[in-house]
C-alpha cells in the first residue's frame, strides 16, 4: 500500500497574493484621491462641502466686492436673482434657475475677506453641488479679473 499524505498549500504565497490585491486597490484609490486633490489645489479651486450640500469658500475680497461679483456670476449663468436681504452676519442672495432654488450667503470674515456659502436645491431633498460650486468658482474668477 502507498502512503498518502495530505499536502498543505503554503500560506505565504496566498497571503502575498491577498496583500497585493488589497494593496494595489488601495494604492489606486489613494492615487486617484491625491490626483483629484492635486488638480484642485493646482487650479486654486478648492471648495468645501457640508453634509447638507452647502458649498463654501473664503474669498480674499471685501463683502461688497464679493456681492457684485456674485450677482454678475449669477447673471452670466442665466440665474435670476429673486431677492436680497441683510442678516445679522452678512447678506443672503436668493435666486432661481431651471428647477433650482439657489441661496448664496455672504459673511465678512475680516474687512478684506468674505465667506461665500452656496446651496442649489433641486426638489425637496436633492442638492446640486455642481451648480453651487460653479457659482463660487465664477464669482472668484470675476474677483480675480479672469473673466
Amino acid at each position: 500500500m502507498r502512503n498518502v499524505s495530505t499536502r498543505r498549500v503554503p500560506a505565504l504565497p496566498f497571503l502575498a497574493l491577498l496583500f497585493s490585491i488589497v494593496f494595489l486597490n488601495s494604492c489606486a484609490a489613494i492615487a486617484l484621491a491625491l490626483l483629484g486633490a492635486g488638480v484642485g489645489v493646482a487650479t486654486e479651486q478648492v471648495v468645501s462641502y457640508t453634509m447638507r450640500g452647502v458649498a463654501s469658500r473664503t474669498l480674499i475680497a471685501p463683502l461688497p466686492r464679493v456681492r457684485r461679483a456674485t450677482l454678475r456670476a449669477l447673471r452670466r449663468m442665466g440665474i435670476k436673482v429673486e431677492g436680497r436681504e441683510k442678516t445679522e452676519y452678512g447678506e443672503i442672495i436668493k435666486a432661481i434657475g431651471t428647477n433650482r432654488q439657489i441661496e448664496v450667503r455672504l459673511e465678512p470674515i475680516t474687512p478684506k475677506s468674505t465667506l461665500i456659502r452656496t446651496v442649489a436645491k433641486h426638489g425637496f431633498f436633492l442638492r446640486d453641488r455642481a451648480t453651487a460650486t460653479e457659482i463660487i468658482l465664477q464669482t472668484e474668477r470675476i474677483i480675480n479679473g479672469k473673466s
